[in-house]
């Protein structure tokens, strides 16, 4: 292994002096991360305001703004300052203040410190990124038996980490037990594991009850000396559709639970705000004892990884978005959008609920997202109903294993919906093996 370099060494020696902890569940990558204070753009900071600034790796016009073609800049209701230049590798520093002050708005029991968001190229980044500073090949990540597929690619093939599962429900509601299992049992050590609430694929955020075991089970885990380094993928916070869920993020709590409990939260707008082309999200860090210089030390870690792989995000997107928050009217925006999907999840719900469809499918709990799962009857194969929803009915959908179908009711406009469930029902009762036990041969 190669040794940590000196701008990472002192870093880590900021995080050590507030949370020992969190330092110990820095993987070797983690450890050696730093954003280069002396590199072109720490030299370009410094130059910034001077008569001749001959710095940055960009071109500028005769007039000293920046070089572009006016077809683009006719496209773009930005100024040319807000569209072309490069953004910081931390996002521009608007737009993560921003996003601190909507956090706080959206979670009112988020009040211990934590950091300035660090912008990243989507919430896949922000995972990686997370990914990246937590696991090591020897580790494993622990997740629930429902997850998002592309966990696989962002944590396992990356980092080398092995994903290990434990059961997601259990009469009707989560599976606490075996979530307690995989985080209690055994001796004392690091464990790094992701809540995803809304879940991707199955659409479920936890009732207020079971948030709080939850919590309750991750405090006795650190009480026992475990070091817990969580992963909270936030991507659909906020589209809750029922009353008595738990609708703050998970990053409130465990950011101010235990000195042992290092809280990573990862968001952003492309789900929430419906820009999934945009690319941009936040990574932002939190743990009971931190404060402002071990702080922005895990920001700096973040940023190098941002400058070390793909230098900086959209500008444009940035500041499309800045603008976008600082509109009066969009709380106003963002509700309606919300009250269509929860109109989708409304109707879902009373349609999966028919009779005559449970002898086919039944649905697994969901309450919110975008998302819905049902559970294939016994003898049908995931795969092989997806195929033939394509081929004969011109509907899609997800196939998950081989006995669960995930259905994208954000994605169907509501009129769609009851002959998405016919076109499913349909397909399952020609392959259903009932169907072929109460067929005569007739010779």
């Amino acid at each position: 292994m190669a040794s940590i370099p000196s701008l990472a060494t002192e870093l880590n020696d900021l995080i050590a002096q507030d949370s020992p902890a969190c330092l110990q569940l820095l993987s070797q990558q983690g450890k050696a991360a730093f954003f280069p204070k002396m590199g072109i753009f720490g030299q370009t900071a410094d130059a910034k305001g001077t008569a001749i600034n001959a710095t940055v790796g960009m071109a500028l016009e005769e007039d000293g703004s920046p070089m572009r073609f006016g077809f683009i800049d006719d496209q773009i209701d930005l100024t040319p300052e807000e569209t072309f230049p490069y953004a910081s590798s931390y996002g521009i520093t608007p737009l993560r203040e921003k996003w601190k002050e909507m956090m706080i708005a959206k979670n009112p029991n988020l009040t211990s410190p934590f950091s300035l968001p660090v912008v990243t190229c989507g919430l896949t980044h922000g995972l990686s990124i997370a990914g990246q500073l937590l696991l090591d090949p020897s580790d494993s990540l622990i997740v629930s038996d429902l997850f998002w597929g592309n966990y696989k690619l962002i944590f396992s093939q990356e980092t080398g980490a092995e994903i290990q599962t434990y059961n997601t429900f259990s009469d009707g509601g989560l599976d606490l037990e075996s979530f307690k299992h995989a985080i209690i049992e055994g001796p004392a050590r690091k464990r790094v594991l992701v809540l995803n609430f809304p879940n991707n694929p199955s659409g479920y955020v936890p009732t207020k009850e079971e948030a709080l075991e939850i919590i309750s089970i991750i405090e006795e885990s650190a009480d026992q000396g475990n070091t817990l380094g969580i992963i909270i993928d936030d991507a659909y916070f906020g589209q809750c559709y029922e009353d008595g869920l738990h609708e703050e993020s998970f990053f409130s709590a465990l950011s101010a639970l235990h000195e042992n409990v290092f809280a990573i939260k990862i968001d952003g707008p492309t789900k929430e705000d419906y820009v999934w082309g945009f690319r941009a999200g936040f990574i932002t860090f939190g743990s009971k004892h931190l404060k402002e210089e071990s702080i922005k030390a895990l920001e700096s870690k973040a940023a190098g990884i941002v400058r070390g792989t793909i230098s900086n995000v959209s500008h444009p997107a940035q500041s499309l978005l800045l603008k976008l928050y600082n509109r009066p009217d969009y709380d106003h925006m963002k509700q309606e959008k919300l009250d269509l999907l929860k109109k989708r999840y409304q109707t879902v719900q009373e349609i999966v609920r028919k009779p005559e469809y449970q002898e086919f499918f039944t649905a697994i709990p969901f309450n919110a997202g975008y998302f819905m799962c049902v559970r294939l009857a016994e003898g049908l194969n995931a795969n092989q109903i997806r195929k033939e929803l394509i081929a004969n009915h011109s509907t899609g959908v997800i196939a998950i294993g081989d006995h669960y179908i995930r259905i994208a009711f954000s994605a169907a406009p509501t009129s769609d919906l009851e002959t998405l469930f016919e076109n499913l029902a349909t397909v399952c009762h020609i392959h259903s093996p009932s169907t072929h036990a109460n067929t005569v041969s007739i010779s």
